[in-house]
């Protein structure tokens, strides 16, 4: 079966096209970005503005158009941190319906904690024991542990890449202040709820996802994406350190010329950074390993396991 995942969030419109059925791996097809930052077409009372929207619409519109190109089936169309967090996002879905006929799921951050501990336990598998999930999106800051493949422990927190950049990094680049600042914001949000995690038995595996942790990693000497998924990449606490000092005095321009590096991420990759850094050094992780499914497998699995 040829499906697709639309994923609306806080960066792009994504559009992941695989061959998929029940028991068996997604293998992916083809893969359409499209660069939105709808985090940052909010008003002062967090709504999203009208331009957003109507890009949102084009941007979903113009995924379906690909998707019938390459002779998808089943489309499954979620939001996440971006559209969840805005007051208005039910007039915002409501708008996409009007335009596109697609009903945007919006997922509340425990599912997408949840989807993404799916797609990373399938990854992993069972011998990889008690589970540690990190997943550093735009919006949010998931977290997850357990045995199974639904975690027991499973926390969606307002520390995303793109929000901290936003509320707590608006330089280009950011002072010393407004980075120490903004590394003591972080600690102390996660310090709050790190207790569940430090009562819980220590993880036997500890995986990160999203692309900030994949770009750390390249940064820090891990293989390019062109190796394939199942090149071994780890990322170390200190590296993490390390590429903070190395970027913080950066312009996002410069950092494009880092490895792994996109142009769409790179303003908010100091921020990705200090969240890594304050959740590995919190739960106690000195290295983890960059797991190459997340959210997007995690609802396409979740789906497959429906219908069977």
């Amino acid at each position: 079966m040829r499906l697709g995942v639309i994923d609306v969030g806080s960066n792009t419109v994504h559009l992941l096209v695989v061959d998929a059925h029940h028991g068996a791996a997604p293998i992916p097809a083809t893969s359409h970005k499209i660069l939105l930052r709808l985090s940052e077409h909010v008003d002062d009372d967090g709504c999203i503005d009208d331009a957003g929207a109507a890009d949102l619409s084009r941007f979903v519109a113009e995924c379906l158009e690909v998707a019938e190109d390459h002779g998808v089936e089943e489309i499954l169309p979620f939001a996440t941190s971006a559209v969840r967090e805005a007051p208005n996002g039910d007039e915002v879905l409501a708008r996409v319906r009007a335009d596109t006929g697609v009903d945007l799921r919006v997922l509340s951050g425990e599912d997408e904690a949840r989807l993404t501990f799916l797609a990373a336990r399938r990854w992993a598998g069972w011998s990889a024991g008690r589970l540690l999930v990190v997943d550093i999106g735009g919006g949010s800051l998931e977290l997850t542990l357990g045995d199974d493949e639904d975690p027991d422990i499973a926390k969606s927190l307002l520390l995303g890449a793109g929000r901290v950049t936003r509320d707590l990094l608006p330089g280009n680049p950011p002072s010393a202040q407004e980075i120490k600042a903004a590394r003591r914001a972080v600690r102390a949000t996660l310090a709050k709820e790190i207790r569940p995690y430090a009562k819980a038995s220590s993880p036997d595996t500890v995986l990160g996802t999203s692309k900030t942790m994949r770009s750390l990693a390249r940064i820090a000497g891990a293989a390019p994406s062109a190796d394939g998924p199942y090149v071994d990449r780890r990322l170390r606490l200190e590296d993490v350190t390390a590429t903070i000092a190395r970027i913080s005095t950066m312009t996002a321009h410069e950092r494009v010329e880092l490895p792994g590096v996109s142009a769409s991420r790179a303003h908010q990759l100091l921020a990705g950074g200090i969240v890594a850094e304050a959740a590995m050094d919190l739960l106690g992780v000195r290295e983890l390993t960059i797991c190459p499914w997340a959210l997007r497998e995690g609802v396409l699995l979740r789906y497959l396991d429906l219908m069977s």
